[in-house]
């Protein structure tokens, strides 16, 4: 791991581009050591810290061009569910993702970026935990800053458990290695944790930041606050099976934000200033990330490669699920026909059936957009999905029918009960969240087999792909070959 963390002090680095005051210390600080009494001297230059994080969530730190900082993680989530379809294989970004190849292999890219990336976030975390407190402030801006540290360590933590782990199960013991749990500035090889025992540490960083975060006013969208780490604490829980804590919080998280109208809904989803984003990467054009942006892959009008020749479908088995009355129905052109709902920047942009306009650019020429990581109907959703599984069928009735009807005036409440009720919730979040990340992830923690069948996906370009059974071994992601090799074999690799 000794390579891997000291990445981390690339946050750091970065957050020099943020603030002038740390131009000086950036200039003679050495990149490949950890300058923690330059940085931790004040709470100014601890929130500069904090400010480099946020700026790893949309930077490519590595070589790969899809792997533009948590969108990375998010197009590879969606491209091995059964929601995003390719409608070709003329472009090979993700191609090897959709087929299930790649996080198969301990050499390749996506899994090399999935446990690095979360690992560098979390090596910055630490640093910041472990020195914020001797630095010259406030007690409130310490407390803030620690808080937003935690909330990045659990959440970093809990993407990844999810990926080299097996799934979390509810009462069982959870004993399989996940990955290693470093909570200190080191960069010694550590040996990986227990399933169960790194959950255990996401949930005490994650509480803890929701004390901290205690009277704590963030400045943007990009910041975290309380709000966050209880929608944070929301999606832990649903993986954990905890019903009542995912239903609980995912309704105090939500407090505060309203539904977007139906008029937003068709905006382009690229402005965290809507009223439903909770959470989100603001991209401005002195900072744009040009190919290796979100909207270079899922936009319908960004002029790359990828969207050029192979834009994202939807699965048409989920589409027909959609009422005709639903808001979300107009995001999709089912004919592949529709030049005046879906017009393209040029001749050269292909035309598919079932094509996407969910996220849109401002300017066919640039890829900037606001990347969504958490909106208030996620909450709504998990709210909803947490009661029908614990039993409590009008609880979860009214939890869905609120986002429902926002997004559908004829939606009316259901009557469902058990396993029809939860399917019901299901689609709606299939539909309500496309593109932006959940998929495999969904797939994984309700343990559900990938399923492609019914519906546009095509063999030629999936390989075969169409079934994986629910917790079959190709549900875990392998260790990268580099971190096994660089920690003498104490990071062992997951069964293959």
């Amino acid at each position: 791991m000794k390579n891997i963390l000291k990445r981390g002090v690339l946050g750091l680095m970065l957050a020099g581009s943020l603030t002038s005051c740390d131009k000086d210390f950036l200039e003679t600080a050495p990149t490949d050591q950890i300058a923690t009494e330059g940085v931790f001297t004040t709470t100014k230059n601890a929130w500069a810290a904090v400010n480099g994080i946020h700026r790893l969530m949309y930077s490519q730190i590595f070589s790969t061009q899809s792997q533009g900082g948590q969108s990375g993680n998010m197009l590879y989530m969606e491209a091995m569910g059964d929601d995003m379809v390719f409608p070709n294989a003329s472009n090979s970004w993700l191609l090897s993702e959709y087929r299930w190849i790649s996080h198969r292999n301990p050499s390749s890219s996506i899994n090399f970026y999935n446990y690095t990336f979360y690992f560098v976030i979390i090596r910055n975390a630490n640093m910041i935990i472990a020195n914020v407190d001797k630095t010259e402030g406030t007690d409130a801006d310490k407390k803030a800053i620690k808080a937003e540290a935690l909330t990045y360590r659990s959440w970093a933590y809990f993407q990844m458990v999810q990926l080299f782990g097996e799934r979390y199960v509810a009462g069982g013991a959870n004993s399989s290695l996940a990955v290693p749990l470093v909570l200190e500035p080191k960069t010694e090889p550590t040996p990986r944790s227990t399933v169960a025992q790194v959950y255990a540490q996401i949930n005490t960083d994650i509480n803890d930041a929701i004390t901290l975060f205690d009277g704590y006013s963030r400045p943007n969208k990009s910041h975290f606050n309380i709000n966050i780490a209880k929608g944070i604490k929301a999606r832990i829980a649903l993986a954990q099976q905890d019903y009542a804590t995912a239903a609980q919080f995912a309704k105090e998280a939500r407090s505060g934000y309203t539904l977007m109208s139906n008029a937003q809904y068709l905006g382009g989803f690229n402005n965290y200033e809507n009223p439903e984003w909770m959470w989100g990467s603001r991209i401005v054009a002195d900072q744009t990330n040009y190919f290796y942006s979100f909207f270079a892959y899922m936009s319908i009008n960004f002029n790359s490669t990828a969207i050029r020749s192979t834009p994202k479908l939807i699965n048409s088995a989920l589409y027909t699920k959609i009422a005709s009355t639903d808001i979300r129905k107009q995001l999709w052109d089912p004919t592949g026909k529709n030049t005046t709902d879906f017009p393209l920047p040029a001749s050269n942009f292909q035309r598919f059936a079932y094509q996407s306009r969910k996220f849109r650019v401002a300017d066919p020429t640039l890829s900037i957009g606001d990347v969504p990581y958490m909106r208030a109907a996620e909450m709504y959703l998990i709210e909803a999905e947490a009661l029908a599984r614990a039993g409590n069928n009008a609880g979860a009735a009214d939890a869905l029918y609120t986002l429902a009807v926002n997004r559908d005036p004829q939606y009316v409440k259901s009557t469902k009960t058990g396993a029809d009720l939860i399917d019901e919730i299901m689609t709606q979040r299939r539909a309500e969240l496309w593109g932006e990340g959940f998929r495999f992830y969904d797939l994984k923690r309700t343990a559900s087999p990938l399923n492609r069948n019914g519906g546009n996906h095509n063999a030629s370009y999936n390989n075969g792909v169409f079934d994986v059974p629910a917790n079959d071994i190709r549900w875990q992601f392998l260790i990268p070959q580099d971190e096994i090799n660089n920690s003498n074999g104490v990071v062992v690799q997951n069964p293959q």
